[in-house]
């Protein structure tokens, strides 16, 4: 990356965010390798084809180093692949707070039960549908943000190479898989990948027809993630805010009201062959 994009090799840090102490580590550890090779921040600089600026905010913990910040690092300061370990670190330290919570906890869930009303669910979306959905996002995401909301979603999608796998069932609104978020092509990629991931056997993806007279869904979203040791944790657009429950009764009501959104949506069969359809009509 030459120095005129170099603001590009690091992603911004939120100051309120807990992962600050962890990228201030590793920071300070770039520092330690810098003046141990010797190297003035500014012949560093010149090295590795960046600002000064943005490695004094990269080892003062103000900025997340990008991966290929780092692999340069390790070249440039020969430390035979140290840094360049690092990335793991910091994986997930450039995703917001809440996303990082949920990826934790889908890594942990044993079943996973969603219902999305208003676009598809986050497990389900490619990675072109995904950004055109950031995308159009306003008040508008910069580009920066993006990148990291869009790298963060994808991450999760780990879920369905967990072994032993787990249970994971979706029940999706009519309107989302004909709104044609990102065009044509885009929405005709998503239906196939939805087709190829309905085809999994841990896998449900059940249809909730627009023209259903009796829908317990008309409260927004749900998002049900249960655990091995019998603990659930649930989300609700409507009644509990988008604040996450794990209190039995709020979770009963919850377990209640997706149980009958599952019985009025097609079924897993049913709803493949629509899907296979609009794919047809796309």
């Amino acid at each position: 990356m030459s120095i005129d994009g170099a603001d590009e090799a690091g992603w911004d840090l939120d100051p309120q965010d807990e992962s600050e102490a962890v990228v201030e580590t590793i920071g300070h550890q770039l520092r330690v390798w810098r003046e141990d090779a010797g190297l003035r921040p500014a012949e560093f600089a010149k090295a590795m084809g960046y600002t000064g600026d943005l490695i004094y905010k990269i080892e003062r913990g103000a900025r997340i180093p990008r991966p290929e910040y780092l692999d340069k690092a390790d070249e440039v300061l020969g430390a035979d692949g140290k840094i360049a370990a690092m990335k793991l670190d910091v994986a997930r330290a450039r995703y917001p707070k809440k996303v990082r919570d949920l990826t934790r906890w889908e890594a942990e869930a044993v079943e996973v039960g969603a219902y999305g009303s208003h676009n598809l669910h986050g497990l389900l979306q490619t990675e072109e549908y995904a950004r055109a959905l950031f995308e159009m996002r306003r008040p508008a995401y910069s580009q920066d943000e993006v990148e990291r909301l869009v790298a963060a979603r994808m991450d999760r999608r780990s879920i369905f190479d967990r072994t032993p796998a787990p249970a994971l069932m979706f029940v999706q609104e009519e309107v989302t898989l004909r709104r044609p978020i990102g065009g044509t092509m885009v929405l005709r990629r998503q239906l196939e990948h939805l087709l190829a991931m309905g085809q999994m056997r841990n896998v449900e993806i059940q249809v909730m027809p627009t023209d259903r007279e009796d829908h317990a869904g008309m409260g927004g979203r749900i998002q049900l993630l249960k655990f091995g040791d019998g603990s659930v944790v649930g989300h609700s657009q409507g009644q509990f805010g988008s604040r996450a429950i794990s209190h039995p009764k709020e979770i009963r009501i919850l377990e209640l009201r997706y149980g009958i959104i599952r019985a009025q949506a097609l079924t897993p069969r049913e709803s493949l062959a629509f899907i296979e359809k609009l794919r047809g009509e796309t």
